[in-house]
C-alpha cells in the first residue's frame, strides 16, 4: 500500500492507537478513523472511504473478525495486529497479515508496503 492512503485503525487500546495514528501519519498516510469497539469498527467499515486497515484482532472480549469480513467484501485490505501471533486466527483468516505486537516503526511500515 501507498503512502497517502487512508487507513482505518481499529484499536481497542487508547494509547496504542495514538501511537499507530501517529506512525501512520510520520509515514504519509492518511487516518480514515479510529474506532475503539466492535460496533464502532463496523460503522466505519461499512460507510467510510478507506484503502486499508489495521485490525486490532481482540476488542475487549470481541474479535474483530466481522469487520474483516465487511472489509473483504468491499475488497479492502487490511492487516490483524495482534500479542498472540496466529493463534487467534482461524480460517478464513489464517493467512492474513499479521502485525505482530508490540512492533517498532519499521515493522509497522513494511506490513503496510506488502498490504
Amino acid at each position: 500500500m501507498k503512502a497517502g492512503a487512508r487507513i482505518l485503525i481499529v484499536e481497542d487500546e487508547a494509547l496504542i492507537a495514538m501511537l499507530l495514528e501517529e506512525m501512520l501519519t510520520d509515514l504519509g498516510y492518511e487516518l480514515a478513523g479510529t474506532a475503539a469497539t466492535l460496533a464502532q469498527a463496523l460503522e466505519l467499515a461499512e460507510a467510510t472511504e478507506l484503502e486499508g486497515a489495521i485490525l486490532d484482532l481482540s476488542l475487549g472480549g470481541e474479535k474483530s473478525l466481522p469487520v474483516a469480513d465487511v472489509l473483504a467484501a468491499r475488497g479492502i485490505p487490511y492487516m490483524f495486529a495482534s500479542g498472540y501471533g496466529r493463534s487467534g486466527l482461524e480460517e478464513p483468516y489464517a493467512s492474513r497479515a499479521l502485525l505482530r505486537k508490540p512492533f517498532d516503526f519499521d515493522e509497522l511500515e513494511a506490513a503496510l508496503k506488502a498490504l
